[in-house]
C-alpha cells in the first residue's frame, strides 16, 4: 500500500476511535418495534431525507435515486471557470452521491483535505475544509487525501493533482433513521423518550458502544447502510424497547417503537382523596423485590413504568408505608398510599 493509501486507512481509524471515545455504553431490555415495509424510496416509513432545508432536502413522496437504475446522473461541469483558480494552483472539483448511478447528495456534506504526511507532531490536520455540496477547491499540485462526512457516514480517497482541473465523485452508501415512540395509538411527546443507536444486531457477541446516543423524536440520523440495534427509553426507569432494523442507502427508515407502559403519579395521603404529604421519599419495587425506582422525593412524583405489578414504598417522618399496584399499558393515573 502506498503512502496515500496508508493515510486513508489511518484517517479512518482515527475517526472511528474518536467517535467511540466520545460515546458512553448503554444497556436495555427488549420489548417491541414497528417498521413499515420498504418500497422503492416511497415514504412508507422507509424514505430518506437529509436534515435541514434547501438543496438536499427530500419531502414525503420524493425519491433520492433515479427510477431507472441505468439513468446517468449529471455531475458538476468538468471544468471550473479559470478565474476561480489562482495562478500556480489546480482546481479540485468534488461531489458525492449515494452510490453508482444514483442522485448527488446536495446538502449536509463536510469536506476536508489532508496532506499525505503528518505534521511534526505526528498528527494529520486538515489543510482545507468546505461545507458546500459540490465545491471546487484550489490547491498546489501534489498528493492529498480527501475525506467527506455525511452525518455518521464518511468516505475518503487519495487524490493526485497535476496541472489540469481534477473531478472526483465520492460514493457514500448512507441512509437515514427517524425514530418515534407510542403507547397504544398515542404518540409519546418529545422530551419523554430517547433512542440510542448501536451498530450491528443485538444478538451479535461482545460489548458495543452506541454510534448515536440520546436521539430525540423526529430527529434524522444519517448512518452508513447496514443493520443497527435501536434501544428506546421511555421515561427514566424500566420502559425500554430493544429492536434490530435495516438501513438502506438513499432511504429514510421511519421506525415507530411501541411501549407497553403508563405514567403513574405517587401520593402519600392521610385519607383517601386527601392532600399529598410533603417531605416524602419514594421507592418502587417489583414483586420479587427488585428496586425499579430508588429514593425519589416529592409530594407528587411522576414515574413511567412498564406494564406489570409493583410495590410502592413511601418514607415520611421516619415511618414507612407501602402499597401494591398494577400498571396497565396506556392507563395513566394516581396511586395513593395511605399513611396509617
Amino acid at each position: 500500500m502506498g503512502r496515500a493509501g496508508g493515510i486513508v486507512v489511518r484517517l479512518r481509524r482515527v475517526m472511528v476511535a474518536v467517535l467511540a471515545a466520545a460515546l458512553l455504553p448503554c444497556f436495555a431490555l427488549a420489548q417491541g418495534v414497528s417498521v413499515a415495509p420498504t418500497r422503492s424510496l416511497a415514504p412508507t416509513q422507509q424514505q430518506f431525507a437529509p436534515a435541514g432545508a434547501g438543496g438536499g432536502a427530500i419531502g414525503p413522496g420524493q425519491t433520492l435515486v433515479p427510477t431507472n437504475p441505468t439513468q446517468q446522473v449529471p455531475g458538476p461541469p468538468l471544468a471550473a471557470p479559470s478565474a476561480a483558480i489562482p495562478v500556480g494552483q489546480v482546481g479540485l472539483m468534488l461531489s458525492a452521491r449515494y452510490g453508482r448511478d444514483s442522485q448527488p447528495i446536495n446538502a449536509n456534506l463536510v469536506w476536508r483535505i489532508y496532506p499525505v504526511r503528518p505534521d511534526q507532531g505526528g498528527a494529520f490536520r486538515p489543510i482545507k475544509e468546505d461545507k458546500s455540496p459540490a465545491p471546487t477547491i484550489a490547491l498546489p499540485a501534489g498528493d492529498y487525501v480527501v475525506e467527506v462526512t455525511f452525518g455518521l457516514a464518511s468516505a475518503a480517497k487519495a487524490v493526485h493533482l497535476r496541472s489540469e482541473v481534477t473531478r472526483e465523485v465520492f460514493e457514500i452508501p448512507a441512509g437515514g433513521l427517524r425514530l418515534e415512540g407510542r403507547v397504544g395509538d398515542v404518540k409519546i411527546p418529545v422530551g419523554q423518550i430517547s433512542f440510542d443507536i448501536f451498530p450491528g444486531s443485538q444478538f451479535d457477541p461482545g460489548d458495543k458502544r452506541p454510534i448515536a446516543a440520546g436521539v430525540t423524536t423526529g430527529e434524522i440520523v444519517i448512518v452508513p447502510e447496514g443493520t443497527y440495534h435501536i434501544v428506546s427509553n421511555y421515561g427514566e426507569f424500566n420502559s425500554i424497547v430493544r429492536s434490530d432494523i435495516r438501513v438502506r442507502a438513499g432511504k429514510l427508515t421511519d421506525v415507530m417503537v411501541t411501549h407497553r407502559a403508563a405514567a403513574i403519579t405517587l401520593k402519600l395521603v392521610s385519607d383517601q382523596g386527601g392532600e399529598a404529604l410533603a417531605n416524602t421519599t419514594w421507592s418502587v419495587l417489583t414483586p420479587g423485590g427488585d428496586e425499579i425506582v430508588r429514593s425519589i422525593s416529592g409530594a407528587f412524583p411522576k414515574v413511567v413504568l412498564a406494564e406489570g405489578e409493583y410495590r410502592a414504598v413511601a418514607r415520611n417522618d421516619g415511618r414507612i408505608y407501602q402499597r401494591t399496584f398494577k400498571v396497565t399499558t396506556g392507563v395513566d393515573g394516581e396511586i395513593e398510599v395511605l399513611a396509617h
